[in-house]
């Protein structure tokens, strides 16, 4: 018995080449959308991913191949990977007590930094891995992670983070979300975690000129105070500490795994943000984007760094706060993606910190 192809099934179709993809997407005839036995083996064939989607117009599917997969440079990724890895555990070691230097660390300082490198790089890892996940599993060219290291004399944290190049344009919204909202989502499950334990472990210090409770890290011979947010009060909570609190190297790993999600889900351009906000408001996306960016100008008083983030925003957008657009924007995401696109920015409110890093009046 010959069988017929996918698009068989449909009463209505399109079929786009985008470089090394295609896409097939249309309307299924309701005799075949539960799927039938005949369109469910149809699709078995594919080859490649599909997803069903229910429109106005019925229900939709859309199936995605590609040429062939994208050919890495792994060792590239595994490299940048270790030398991050070993500037985060030399300034690991620092909030231990153990000045950086510019030679190799001993063991007893890579011992004592690792508590702080490994779990950050858990953090950074889970986050850019979800994007990268999802990102294949809709068979979008995306590069893996490239870890960024960064000299621990001239940075606070040993590493400028990560990231990941998406190489292939974006064809509709549920794609674009779910590519950008699994950064976060991954990245706080283990954020969170780290977070408590290294609540758990920090004591309570008394610093002059510090009347309010913070959290504060020392480094050689001078302190530095690390802001709040709703989610930090609430981890500080759970965990029962009070006062201002001398983090461990757990402890700022777990701060900086919020404080950088946060920045990630500003609506700004290409920012983890910037894909959610796109894919829920579509062509109002640019709105809040200026809204946004206008309100870290003032904030720099708070925090220069916000000025720095405004700069850098600009960079990543090429000059744009606006998204880029999509392939077919004009499906809007379903029930259960709306409200995880509220979830996301409640978490971006969640983990806001006005005023992330200061010293000491």
């Amino acid at each position: 018995m010959t069988e017929l192809p996918v698009t068989t099934y449909f009463t209505q179709w399109r079929e786009l080449p985008l470089g090394d993809r295609e896409i097939v997407e249309g309307f299924v005839d309701p005799v075949h959308a539960a799927p039938s036995a005949v369109l469910a083996r149809a699709i078995e064939r594919w080859p490649g991913a599909h997803y069903w989607e229910n429109t106005p117009g019925g229900r939709t599917l859309v199936l995605v191949s590609e040429d062939q997969p994208p050919s890495e440079r792994w060792w590239l990724h595994l490299l940048l990977f270790a030398l991050t890895l070993l500037s985060m555990t030399v300034a690991g070691a620092t909030f231990a007590g153990i000045p950086a230097e510019w030679a190799l660390p001993s063991m007893e300082a890579i011992r004592i930094g690792l508590t702080f490198s490994l779990p950050l790089a858990a953090i950074l890892a889970a986050h850019e891995s979800g994007h990268y996940l999802v990102a294949r599993r809709y068979r979008v060219n995306a590069s893996p992670p490239f870890f960024l290291p960064f000299p621990p004399q001239l940075g606070l944290l040993g590493t400028m983070g990560a990231f990941i190049r998406l190489r292939s344009p974006m064809y509709d919204r549920r794609t674009l979300f779910d590519i950008g909202v699994a950064g976060p989502f991954a990245g706080m499950i283990v954020a969170i975690p780290v977070l408590l334990l290294g609540l758990a472990q920090s004591g309570a210090v008394a610093l002059p000129g510090v009347p309010f409770a913070h959290q504060v890290i020392v480094v050689e011979d001078w302190h530095l105070l690390l802001g709040d947010s709703l989610l930090l009060s609430l981890c500080k909570a759970i965990v029962g500490t009070h006062g201002t609190i001398a983090l461990t190297p757990l402890a700022i790993a777990g701060w900086t795994g919020l404080f950088v999600t946060s920045l990630n889900l500003l609506p700004l351009a290409q920012l983890d943000g910037g894909h959610i906000t796109y894919a829920l408001f579509g062509d109002r996306q640019p709105w809040i984007a200026r809204f946004f960016w206008l309100l870290l100008i003032p904030m720099g008083r708070l925090w220069q760094g916000w000025w720095l983030w405004a700069v850098l925003a600009l960079v990543i957008g090429r000059g744009q706060l606006g998204h880029p657009m999509l392939i077919a924007p004009e499906r809007p995401l379903d029930v259960k993606r709306r409200v995880l696109a509220w979830v996301a920015i409640a978490l971006l409110v969640a983990t806001f910190a006005p005023k992330a890093i200061f010293f000491p009046a």
